[in-house]
This record gives C-alpha cells, structure tokens and sequence, in this order.
C-alpha cells in the first residue's frame, strides 16, 4: 500500500478535506431520499395483473459488499416501490448450494444466517415471501418434469456450469475436454432446477445481472418447451434489469469481491464493526500515487474504493464526481472517508442482525410462513402442470 507523505500536502489536504466534508454534511441534510436505487424504467416490464418477481440467493452466511449492493439493496428498493398488488418471492437456494461439496453444520448455519441477513438488511416477512428452497419439495418434482423436455445442447452452451467445474468456456462433449471426469449430474443441470424455481410461481418478473442473463433465457426457453408441447400453462418470466455495483476484491482488484478468497481482509461483510471496516480498507491494495482519481484499467483498486462510495453516497454521486470532488485529498482521506459512511450504512444492518441471529425461533417461524404461502401458490401451478400432461 502507498506510503502517505502527509507534511507535504498537509495544508492542501487540509482545506480540501474541510470542502469535502462540508460537501457531504450538505447532501445528508438536502438529499436524504437519494438513498434509494434509481428507478428501473428500462426493465422489460408488460404489466401483468399482479406482477410476481421472484430471485434467490445461496447460503454463503454474512453476504459481503458484493451481495449486499449486487442483489440485496435491489430487493428492499423494490419492496419499497413496487404496489402492493406485486407480489414479492425470496428463497434461500440451499439445494443450489450442494452442487459443491458442504460441511453439513456450516451448511446449517449458513441458512439461517443468510435468512437473517435478508431480514437485517430491511426485507419485510410481512410483504415478502420468504422461504427455504429446500423445504418446498413441489420444486424439484417440476424439476424433473422440465428435465423432460429441456434441450441437452442448450444446457450443454451454457458456461456458469463450466466455470465451477473449472473447465474452459468452449468444452463440449463432444470433445469431452475433461468434463465427464470434473462434472457433477446437480452441477450440469442446475439451470432447470433454477428455471423450476422461477416457473412453480408463475414469476412475471425476475431480477438478474449479466452474469444470469443466461439462466433466465433458458428458463423462458423451458415453459417455451413445456408450453408446445402439452398445453401454455407456464409464465415465460421477463427480464428486470437491476442496477448492479461490481465490487472488486480489495486484496486483488482484479477479481470480484467473494468468500472464497483466503484472506479475510479482501472482502466486507454487511455486519462488520467501524473497526473492522477501517482495518480492511486501511489495508486495501490501491497503488504507489498518493492522490485520487477514477481510471478503473489503471487504478482499480483506486476506482474500486470509489465506486463502494458511491453506491453508499447519500446524494448519489457517481464515482468520477467523488473523485473530482476529492482533489486534492490522498489515499488516507478517502478511506478514512469510506470508512465513516459505510459504518452510517451498515450500523442498522448489523445491530437488526445480531438481534436476530440470536432468535432461531423468530427465523423459523418466518421461513415457516413464507414457505406455506409458497406452497399454497406452488400447487396451483403444480395442479395445472400435472393436468397438461395426464399426471391427474
């Protein structure tokens, strides 16, 4: 990390950092509603009477930045926005989770972690639904069903599978390439089980980054399949395009912020303490220029601590204009700046969590509840499919 040679540009930095402070005083005071994400009002939206959005999240425990501001802080804007005809569906993907191997007891604590984080970070059990995808069972036999008419080539092209089986984005079978002997069955053909998740709730809408583009279309292309060939009782589910944040790891700004980086010090969890977070972004890896500027291909570590601001900035500043606000402060300021409105925003999620997380009976009962409306909802489709086919 740079050394700071602070008698230099002590006077400077000094004005420049009473500017920037009186800069974000005023936006706390005048702007308290930018907390809120932009509407989405490029989302392919055809307004069905109700809208139903449905997403899912896997059982890492704490999610970090990356989760937080990727997928969660989305979850809660739509909550905050949608009408109350929406109906709003969240699950704890736990069976996704098994397509690597799972310590059983970190397995067990990671649900319910997860659970509470989806809570603490402000998900409503009374508007929501929200459940374990484990325990609603109707899932995997709609599954199966899709399974039967889904196209082997397509899942095939498909390249999240291969990316987890370590294998290059063009193998094929064909070929082979390696894949019989490092694919697991679960892990090639998770996407159905992921196209049942989002098609056993009729889902209109279905919030998705570029990474899950993918996944969705082969979804869409699964009621497509079932539709033609026994009768059109499956939504074909639209894209809802959500603002997404790319956090970079802050040991390795070149790879995205996760779990399974060894060192703890490259990611923030939603529920790390002031110290915590001043520790890690004290240690953050930038470069040897002691000033600030936006150049994500020349400075990502320098752009990755920008672009966490951000998306934290009450008046919604983007990452170039803190940088140029910040002129004239160094590397010092800006994480010490990060580091007191990251802990403004992150303080309520980790006080509601703590609260939480001591509560098993409290999560249980709201998994309780969210999967029997899941299932009351699941079964109407259940009962329509197993028609179409002869099953009733």
């Amino acid at each position: 990390m740079a050394r700071y040679h602070l008698k230099k540009y002590r006077s400077v930095r000094f004005a420049a950092s009473k500017i920037f402070n009186t800069q974000i005083k005023m936006s706390r005071s005048m702007q308290t509603s930018a907390r809120e994400i932009p509407s989405t009002d490029t989302a392919e939206i055809t307004d069905p009477v109700p809208k139903i959005i449905f997403s899912a999240i896997q059982p890492t425990g704490i999610p970090h930045l990356g989760n937080y501001l990727g997928a969660m802080k989305f979850w809660v804007h739509l909550q905050k926005t949608e009408p109350s005809s929406t109906k709003l569906i969240f699950s704890v993907a736990d069976l996704h989770a098994l397509t690597v191997p799972q310590v059983p007891e970190l397995l067990r604590k990671n649900r319910l972690q997860t659970l509470a984080s989806m809570l603490s970070v402000g998900l409503d059990e009374t508007r929501c639904t929200i459940f374990m995808q484990s325990e609603f069972g109707t899932v995997t036999e709609l599954m199966w069903i899709l399974s039967c008419t889904a196209s082997l080539g397509y899942l095939s092209r498909m390249t999240q599978w291969k990316s987890k089986a370590n294998l290059s984005s063009n193998a094929t079978f064909k070929e082979n390439n390696g894949i019989t002997a490092k694919a697991k069955l679960g892990l090639f053909s998770y996407p159905v089980l992921q196209a049942a998740d989002i098609l056993i709730h009729r889902a209109t809408h279905v919030p998705v980054g570029a990474d899950q583009a993918q996944h969705l279309e082969f979804a869409r292309e699964c009621a497509t399949n079932f539709n033609a060939t026994y009768s059109p009782v499956l939504v074909k589910p639209q894209t809802l395009h959500s603002p997404t944040t790319r956090i970079r790891s802050l040991a390795n700004p070149s790879q995205k912020m996760s779990k399974s980086h060894p060192a703890r010090n490259s990611r923030i969890l939603v529920t790390d303490t002031k110290e915590q977070i001043k520790e890690k972004l004290t240690h953050a890896v930038t470069d040897s220029e002691n000033v600030i500027s936006w150049d994500p291909d020349s400075r990502p570590g320098v752009s990755n601590l920008l672009t966490i601001f951000s998306a934290f900035d009450e008046s919604g500043r983007t990452p170039e204009k803190l940088a140029e606000e910040m002129k004239g402060l160094g590397l010092g300021d800006l994480k010490h700046h990060l580091t007191e409105t990251m802990e403004e925003n992150i303080k309520p999620i980790r006080e509601r969590y703590n609260m939480l997380i001591s509560n098993d009976n409290y999560l249980e009962k709201v998994a309780s509840r969210g999967l029997e409306q899941a299932i009351s909802a699941g079964s109407e489709t259940m009962t329509d499919v197993k028609a179409a086919l002869g099953l009733t």
